[in-house]
């Protein structure tokens, strides 16, 4: 059975015009000790599909079906849930998140900065997340956070010191290091290496993969470089207006990409290896997800878009074993009976 398992889940966010239909019927599910790269440009419903995992959606966020279960229990969706009208569902979640949360499923949020309270020690939050867990005294957090400062690469003589007296670098590996606080089963990381330099980005990526594998933790990592997931992940799942266009294992999806979207992603970014040749630049933007576009949200964008692309959304057809792509003309892509992006 796999560790966590989404089906279907959709997210709308209420706002004065109606409904952004922010995530949009999305399936994908995680064993334990791997770790999936979900892929996507800005506003594509990447983040809010974590915070549907942790139910920490804003209030006007709400999961109005699918289903998602993390290590045989449901943590939305469940007929007891469903059962219950609006204001009672948010105390029946916290009830049922509140052992879940930062013990069992823990976040990397995307800015670390933020994430910290500024005007606590560093430190002193990391040991309060412990202590709300674990049934340990102060010295005995304190002494954990020692051995997790240890484990991120953090001196230690920083323990006593502030957010705004970190670096980025630093202030992202004591993020990792909270959420490694309570060795959960799931760590999601959100944008994990935003504003580090390329340097630092490889370091803290070598650092989480080193230290997952040395505890056997499931991970998602959230990005838009798809080059952050070449280096990390077995599993990439490819977001696009709120639907997962694309899932499969790395080599596959790598080696036999077949959606549009996932082809363009890949030539936009370049390579170290081969012949130089000039960057991919899809054209246009991402829809306006409370006005989405009819048939498939990528065809406005899409050098391959027929009018069957315009009237029916696709369904999401299996092009060989475990590889999933939503696009009518997956298969002619696979097997390269169409041009390939230039």
């Amino acid at each position: 059975m796999a560790l966590l398992e989404i089906e279907d889940l959709v997210v709308y966010f209420d706002i004065i015009r109606g409904q952004v239909q922010a995530v949009d019927g999305i399936s994908f599910s995680l064993n334990r000790g791997e770790t999936l790269g979900l892929v996507g440009e800005s506003g594509c419903g990447k983040t809010t599909a974590a915070f549907a995992i942790t139910r920490l959606l804003p209030s006007n966020g709400n999961i109005l079906g699918g289903k998602i279960t993390f290590d045989g229990k449901v943590l939305a969706g469940s007929e007891e849930e469903l059962s219950l009208s609006k204001r009672k569902r948010r105390k029946y979640v916290d009830s049922v998140m509140r052992d879940v949360r930062w013990d069992e499923v823990s976040m990397i949020f995307q800015s670390a900065m933020n994430a910290f309270n500024p005007v606590y020690k560093v430190g002193d939050q990391i040991a309060e997340a412990i202590r709300a867990h674990e049934d340990v005294s102060k010295e005995e957090a304190k002494r954990k956070v020692i051995e997790l400062y240890r484990l991120v690469g953090l001196d230690v003589d920083r323990i006593d010191g502030y957010p705004h007296e970190y670096s980025g670098g630093m202030r992202q590996r004591a993020m990792i290091a909270m959420a490694l606080a309570c060795n959960p089963k799931l760590i999601i990381a959100d944008e994990p290496t935003t504003a580090l330099d390329v340097i630092m980005q490889d370091r803290v990526l070598a650092e989480m993969r080193d230290i997952q594998r040395k505890m056997g933790m499931a991970m998602i990592i959230i990005t838009h470089d798809i080059s952050v997931v070449a280096e990390v992940a077995e599993k990439i799942a490819i977001m696009y207006a709120g639907k997962l266009l694309e899932y499969g294992d790395i080599t596959s999806i790598f080696e036999r990409p077949s959606n549009p979207y996932t082809i363009g992603l890949m030539a936009s970014f370049p390579s170290i290896k081969g012949e130089r040749k000039a960057l991919f630049s899809i054209p246009g933007s991402p829809p306006d997800l409370s006005n989405p576009p009819s048939g498939c949200r990528f065809h406005p964008r899409c050098r391959y878009a027929k009018s069957l692309c315009k009237e029916k959304e696709p369904e999401a057809f299996e092009v060989e074993p475990d590889h999933f792509s939503k696009c009518h003309f997956a298969l002619d892509i696979f097997n390269g009976q169409m041009s390939e992006v230039s």
